[in-house]
């Protein structure tokens, strides 16, 4: 095959940022993506209605001229989150919440250190409708950085799915087998998202031949046994599982320093990327399902009507790209060869 129609996809998991760099982040997405979860780890972030309505307009004035891409916004949630902040943020539109565990990952110092305490506020997520975004891992310092999503299975993941039944649950960019295995066996109201850097690559991509930066992200990048795991779930076209970028960009030098940002900007090249990887694995005829249907399904929202072209031809994702603020970006794989593009 070389070249496929698919309903316009969405991007159901990424950050924007704020300020200048959305005249960047913006436009790389709506370029293909009708709709995207937008994450709420701003500095400060965005923890109630008024803050997530304010960051929407932000986002809705970076868009490209014509443009219909709408941004699906979301609270973050912190160990003072109440009950009238999710009442409030659900009347203002806000279809979902982000859990943090503390320090698990960029921006997410003000985040949730005391799990248990924030039961009342899913019981009232569950009764408003509002879906539960989790960034599953742990931060105790004596668990293995690879073994904290297996571990937040075990501590939380389970009990948070067993005391809810009827709360939507997005188990955001999973890793590993452990995780794979538990979405499949939980109820349906509990679903994943993956990334193309998950799927595309490994641990060995970060670490052999020395440490490559831009391929540094969290979750960190796993062993090969989890990666196929990843890939041989989305192969089968189940609809538990779709796509979500976790598109997060940092300037350059703030990747190439000794303490690098986590994060891959994969809007440049990410429904490419992904296509790519569904034709590796023979399994292009699920790429529609898991790119435009399964993440709309799962969130309630309508499918959308327009379509994309993407067509077999090879073309070099850019080596850098230069922010609004003259800065340089480096976006996920850049400089290397991708074998599909959007046909223009």
């Amino acid at each position: 095959m070389t070249q496929i129609t698919i309903q316009t996809p969405d991007d159901w998991h990424l950050h924007f940022r704020d300020g200048d760099i959305l005249n960047e982040t913006v436009p790389a997405t709506a370029r293909c993506f009708q709709r995207a979860v937008v994450m709420p780890n701003l500095v400060p972030p965005v923890t109630n209605a008024a803050m997530v309505s304010a960051y929407k307009d932000r986002i809705l004035a970076a868009r490209p001229q014509g443009s219909t891409f709408e941004p699906i916004m979301t609270l973050y949630l912190t160990n003072d989150t109440s009950r009238e902040d999710i009442i409030e943020a659900k009347a203002a539109g806000t279809l979902a919440a982000k859990l943090y565990p503390a320090g698990a990952t960029t921006n997410s110092d003000a985040a949730v250190s005391a799990l248990d305490s924030l039961f009342p506020i899913f019981e009232e997520m569950q009764k408003q409708g509002m879906l539960l975004l989790v960034h599953g891992e742990v931060t105790d310092h004596h668990i293995d950085i690879f073994d904290r999503e297996k571990e937040f299975i075990d501590q939380n993941m389970i009990r948070i799915v067993s005391a809810f039944p009827d709360l939507k649950v997005v188990f955001e960019h999973i890793t590993t087998q452990d995780a794979v295995e538990f979405v499949l066996a939980a109820n349906d109201n509990v679903a994943a998202t993956i990334t193309p850097q998950h799927l595309l690559l490994n641990r060995n991509d970060l670490l052999v031949g020395g440490v490559r930066p831009h391929n540094y992200c969290l979750p960190v990048l796993k062993r090969n046994t989890h990666q196929q795991a990843l890939r041989a779930v989305v192969a089968t076209g189940n609809k538990k599982f779709f796509l979500g970028t976790d598109s997060a960009p940092h300037e350059k030098d703030k990747k190439e320093n000794a303490c690098g940002c986590a994060g891959c900007y994969s809007a440049w090249s990410a429904i490419e990327l992904y296509t790519h990887v569904f034709d590796e694995l023979g399994a292009l005829d699920k790429l529609e399902g898991f790119a435009s249907h399964h993440g709309a399904d799962f969130y309630g929202l309508p499918r959308n009507t327009t379509s994309i072209t993407l067509v077999k031809e090879d073309w070099t994702i850019p080596a850098e790209i230069t922010l609004p603020n003259g800065n340089p970006i480096v976006p996920f794989f850049g400089g290397q060869t991708c074998s599909w593009k959007i046909k223009s």
